[in-house]
């Protein structure tokens, strides 16, 4: 990507691409934007002036940007992400997605819409390509708008107007929040203030000259909400498991709720539980804080579309449960859900932004993070992820037991407390040696080896095809 060579172009600023390539043999290729002519896309350079006549069937190519969408470019020119296809590339990897309105997502629609696999590179490599791209994305971005004023898309009900609303439908508490949180030195409903929505999308002037919101600036800041999204709600309810039952009902504006969860939870959760051997002794039933960052992933990412189903969450003596409406957004797999490895795209960009911007969340993240860490950190079972139609259901095991009965394969259930323990170990580095895995835990070399192949019998590590006695053979989770 460093090595692109920047174009004599006055109309905009060329973008810095690089592109990877890994043959069916296992060779690799690689190429750059501009590195055998001017102006030449990297997958173009890759695909057809350096692999013209081999077959690509089955190869995997890597990208620091979303190869460019069909119709992009003008005939007799191919786009990239059609040259992948014409070549039977089966995996496309891409760093960032391109917001130039000739692509803006369409590029992964088609590869996706064609049979190939598409992944994201992970979190840590995406500032780094924004940071080259700087000057790019900031033209794009801009293209993008303007070309949603003349020809726009089809747009989700809260990147529109709200009908019926103005300033006064705002909460000013919820603004404050924004500003104070967001380290913003600008001041409520200032004309600096108002003119900083607007350059957020978050309000529209009217011919009139009336501020008017966006769904977006309603769900974030609105005085009530559901008066335009009635699905903007958490729903909450825990049972104590002695035939008592509570229930919450969450209404404010967005970003009002996460510290409204945290309280509640705080005050329904006892005190203490033996989380038997998750940790000895008595300690905290479970860490508010961890509920409050799963509630802040849920509303962000949920599906507003969906205006018959709300967030849910529900508390038992077995487990916490967190339903948010809506699939994994694609490329995202339930598969990466799963395995902790989901990256950063959103369903809701505005959200994402302004959670971001008040330190409520990563915006580079889903809460990936919080659930690989749960052992680590809270020395609690490792969330299970599951899709149950309409929602994405987080399911937090509170003991043991209920690792055995939540898990999403049967040979969990075939482990003692220990090996339980032991196997979020491992999913949580995804690979160890047994030397790690004997320090870590404190267990003599043949405890952890009798651990470590019940692992491999039950399937669910394997390993990395070293011989045993090698320094570099590993167990790797099975995900």
């Amino acid at each position: 990507m460093k090595k692109s060579v920047v174009e004599n172009n006055k109309k905009y600023p060329s973008p810095h691409v690089g592109a990877v390539l890994i043959k069916p043999d296992g060779s690799v290729d690689k190429a750059y934007r501009g590195e055998l002519r001017e102006g030449d896309h990297a997958e173009y350079t890759l695909l057809d002036k350096k692999n013209r006549d081999i077959d690509l069937t089955g190869s995997i190519l890597f990208a620091t940007l979303e190869p460019c969408a069909k119709g992009a470019r003008n005939a007799p020119k191919v786009s990239c992400s059609e040259r992948i296809v014409n070549a039977r590339i089966a995996e496309v990897w891409f760093g960032i997605e391109d917001p130039n309105p000739t692509v803006d997502h369409e590029g992964i629609d088609y590869l996706i819409k064609n049979g190939v696999k598409v992944f994201q590179f992970d979190r840590e490599f995406h500032k780094e390509i924004e940071e080259y791209n700087n000057k790019f994305l900031k033209w794009a971005n801009f293209k993008n708008a303007e070309a949603r004023k003349v020809k726009p898309k089809p747009i989700k009900k809260i990147n529109q107007i709200a009908e019926n609303t103005n300033l006064d439908s705002l909460s000013k508490d919820a603004l404050s929040k924004f500003l104070e949180d967001s380290g913003s030195n600008l001041v409520y409903n200032s004309p600096e203030f108002i003119d900083e929505l607007i350059q957020m999308e978050l309000l529209e002037q009217s011919a009139e000259g009336e501020y008017i919101p966006t769904g977006n600036a309603i769900l974030l800041f609105g005085k009530k909400p559901r008066l335009k999204f009635e699905q903007a709600s958490v729903k909450a309810k825990v049972d104590f498991g002695n035939g008592e039952i509570d229930t919450e009902s969450f209404d404010d504006a967005l970003i009002l709720i996460p510290d409204q969860v945290e309280a509640w939870v705080k005050k329904v959760i006892p005190e203490s539980f033996d989380r038997s051997k998750f940790k000895a002794g008595k300690v905290p039933l479970f860490p508010p804080k961890v509920v409050r960052e799963a509630i802040i992933n849920a509303i962000i990412h949920r599906d507003y579309d969906n205006d018959m189903a709300k967030v849910q969450l529900e508390i038992t003596p077995e487990k916490i449960t967190i339903k948010s409406p809506g699939k994994p957004v694609s490329p995202i797999t339930l598969e990466a859900l799963q395995n902790f490895t989901a990256t950063s795209l959103s369903r809701n960009k505005k959200l994402t932004f302004v959670f971001n911007q008040m330190h409520l969340m990563e915006e580079t993240g889903v809460g990936m993070d919080t659930y690989r860490e749960m052992r680590s950190k809270h020395h609690l079972p490792l969330p299970v992820i599951t899709y149950d139609d309409p929602n994405i259901v987080v399911t937090f095991p509170r003991t043991a037991d209920a690792v055995r009965d939540f898990s999403l394969t049967d040979a969990v259930a075939q482990l003692n407390d220990e090996e339980l323990v032991g196997i979020d170990f491992i999913k949580e580095r995804n690979e160890v040696s047994r030397k790690e895995y004997e320090e870590y835990f404190g267990f003599t070399a043949r405890k952890a080896n009798r651990h470590l192949n019940h692992f491999l019998e039950t399937g669910l590590v394997r390993d990395n095809g070293k011989g045993k006695t090698s320094p570099n053979y590993r167990y790797i989770y099975n995900g």
